[in-house]
């Protein structure tokens, strides 16, 4: 692996894009000051897995519904009928989601670890604080394969075009608004949703924020806030929390959903693809696939890793040997979710440290970017950027 080693974005720089979350708990800064080179062959190789394997979930996600394998996946009934009906209708359209890897790099293959396609984070690190690492340490900005700011307004604007084309967006467009939220408490959260109103706003739409529990639901008439409807929530809310938290709240959206009143993003049906379950189920269609690991519900006869359905930071998570026996673990609160096994993959490594290729994608692979940290990577994890040579 190429490392290079660059004058760091100090907190300053970084509170000035927006990003306040810089320091962690152990006071060390989120985001290195490491730069991972990359060659264009490298990049390419990155943005031709994504696609396939999105290509592959969508099958994965056909294959799901019409088998009625919902239990398998862990899925919470009280959201099998919003993720049936968000498949059958195209208005609910995914508009983003994040593909965790391994290898990638110095001729190691490709694999899929899991795709974050609910809720990902990582978007203002990846679209902002990338670009100006570059431009402060005088590289030019076209140096990475990252258009994730640009494929985000694009996908916006295919909400309602539907389709590739997009060039009659503002001819279709009849003033449609967003609604976007998160829960109180959190900056994070907060600052990557207002980031995504305004690349909303940008395409063209009408939008607004709020907290989530500030915003009016009603069965009969749709979203709300302060006496304005809404057609579009983006809620920064995993769907499996709201199942399983808020039943009721599911139910009502639900009922949203079948009378057509208001479109939710990411749609539910991205929880199919949330659940690393679905691993499984694509080792299954896709056997010995080369950019995947072998799949089990069972333990597996070689090393392999222990997670669960639904979880989220490295928590609930197992290295385990051939015989089971426990190499490393991290303790969380998904042990609840029913587990599965997959194939231990190497990392990409240097000097100690692990380094994981993570490629957002939005109707097509649109950015990359790495976390650093040890083989079961936690909310310690550091922010790492790219660049082309």
């Amino acid at each position: 692996m190429q490392i290079l080693n660059t004058q760091p974005l100090n907190n300053a720089d970084l509170e000035d894009l927006g990003l306040s979350w810089h320091t962690d708990v152990d006071s060390m800064p989120y985001v290195s000051d490491e730069i991972v080179e990359i060659s264009e062959e490298e990049a390419q190789g990155f943005y031709n897995a994504a696609n396939e394997l999105y290509d592959m979930y969508a099958e994965a996600g056909q294959y799901v519904i019409d088998n009625d394998l919902f239990f398998e996946l862990g899925i919470p009934f009280n959201l099998v009928e919003a993720i049936e009906r968000s498949w059958e209708e195209e208005v609910h359209w995914h508009l983003y989601g994040r593909f965790d890897l391994a290898g990638g790099l110095d001729g190691n293959p490709i694999k899929l670890l899991e795709f974050n396609a609910d809720t990902p984070t990582m978007v203002y690190e990846s679209a902002i604080v990338q670009w100006a690492l570059l431009k402060k340490n005088g590289f030019k900005e076209s140096l990475q394969f990252n258009n994730l700011y640009e494929a985000l307004g694009d996908n916006f604007k295919r909400m309602i075009t539907l389709g590739e084309d997009i060039s009659h967006f503002n001819e279709i467009y009849e003033g449609w608004k967003i609604l976007f939220s998160s829960i109180a408490g959190s900056e994070e959260e907060e600052r990557t949703v207002k980031l995504l109103e305004v690349i909303a706003k940008e395409a063209g739409f009408e939008t607004n924020f709020c907290y989530a529990h500030e915003a009016t639901l009603s069965e009969t008439e749709g979203l709300s806030l302060e006496g304005v409807n809404y057609e579009f929530w983006f809620k920064l809310i995993p769907w499996e929390s709201i199942a399983v938290d808020e039943p009721e709240l599911a139910q009502l959206m639900t009922a949203m959903i079948a009378n057509k009143n208001t479109i939710f993003l990411n749609p539910a049906y991205t929880l199919m693809f949330q659940s690393k379950r679905m691993l499984k189920i694509l080792w299954d269609l896709f056997p010995n696939h080369p950019l995947l690991l072998e799949t089990s519900y069972e333990p597996l006869n070689q090393k392999q890793v222990k997670k669960h359905a639904f979880g989220r930071e490295g928590e609930s998570v197992s290295i385990l040997d051939a015989q089971g026996k426990i190499l490393k673990s991290c303790s969380g609160e998904y042990d609840n979710y029913p587990e599965i096994y997959q194939a231990f993959a190497t990392q990409n490594h240097h000097n100690g440290s692990l380094y994981q290729p993570n490629v957002f994608y939005a109707y097509e692979a649109c950015a990359l970017g790495f976390r650093k940290g040890g083989e079961i990577l936690d909310n310690m994890s550091k922010f790492v950027a790219h660049k082309i040579r």
